[in-house]
């Protein structure tokens, strides 16, 4: 039974973008709701700061700047104590349907920047989302389209295979697709896992380094890994209905870190820790996260 121990006791409503920061030995995560960018050491030492909007995921630069991507932009920031930080929008997007945001987002190996959209009340079930790509070339896609909410994405260790998931009820899948670094150009994306049978809706992601694929199963308490033949190794409860992302961190890579989503249904967070990012450490080793490198012209 693995075991959770509480990161962050403060309760994020959609806390989303788990990033371990190895030069500052701290994870960095974003509540999409309340507009906020949060980072805490493993002594718990906790910085925030307010955006002007939703942030759905985050990047960080080589020189720990941060890139975030919004509802309308993708800013380039430098974050400052107390709150205060400096903003260069790199990118702008006009989407093609009304009340929509970027999502689920996460930097291949090469260093480019891969970012969902979906339309932000999922009641209306409009898969009007896709994947986009911010490199050199400026904001550029969709290279993914017919999504409702693009989650999962994860990158091979060889840097080879992008995964991606639809969280949505309609759709709770996850593709896979050949990636090819030197020219950004995707393949044909094929099922690897449906998990409609399976407990919970496919959400956030990451990758060990054996080459498993680990993904929270929103609404079932768990996070499922599975081999890279789609074969669901093993699950892992965790202390929370609504687990959105995982990440690994620590020295060595094998604390997995988890964000997690307040229910709507309160009756649902019977632990009473729904909003929390949780820890636990695993025999699995994780990979380095990318960093953002592949700067756009200013615009």
């Amino acid at each position: 039974m693995t075991s959770f121990q509480t990161f962050s006791s403060h309760p994020d409503q959609v806390g989303e973008s788990p990033i371990w920061d190895s030069q500052g030995s701290c994870l960095w995560w974003v509540d999409i709701e309340s507009q906020r960018i949060h980072q805490q050491s493993l002594n718990g030492a906790r910085q925030s700061w307010h955006l002007p909007e939703r942030v759905g995921c985050i990047a960080l630069t080589e020189d720990r700047r941060v890139l975030a991507a919004m509802e309308t932009s993708v800013a380039l920031l430098t974050l400052k104590p107390e709150g205060v930080y400096e903003a260069q929008t790199l990118a702008r997007i006009t989407h093609p349907k009304p009340g929509m945001r970027f999502n689920d987002g996460r930097c291949d190996p090469s260093g480019r920047m891969w970012l969902g959209t979906m339309v932000m009340d999922m009641g209306l079930a409009d898969n009007a989302g896709g994947f986009y790509c911010l490199d050199e070339r400026g904001l550029t896609g969709p290279y993914v389209s017919g999504l409702y909410t693009p989650n999962g994405l994860a990158f091979s260790s060889d840097g080879r295979t992008m995964y991606y998931s639809d969280s949505h009820p309609k759709a709770q899948k996850i593709w896979r697709c050949a990636i090819d670094l030197s020219s950004g150009q995707l393949g044909q994306s094929r099922l690897f896992v449906d998990m409609t049978d399976l407990p919970g809706r496919p959400d956030g992601a990451a990758m060990d380094a054996q080459g498993n694929y680990w993904i929270c199963g929103n609404d079932a308490g768990q996070v499922h890994c599975f081999d890279s033949s789609g074969h669901c190794l093993e699950s892992v409860q965790v202390p929370f209905p609504k687990p959105a992302m995982c990440a690994f961190g620590g020295a060595n890579l094998q604390t997995l870190f988890v964000t997690s989503i307040v229910p709507g249904n309160k009756a649902l967070d019977t632990t009473g820790q729904s909003g929390q990012v949780v820890s636990a450490e695993l025999k699995h080793r994780g990979l380095p996260e990318p960093v953002f490198s592949r700067f756009p012209a200013p615009l």
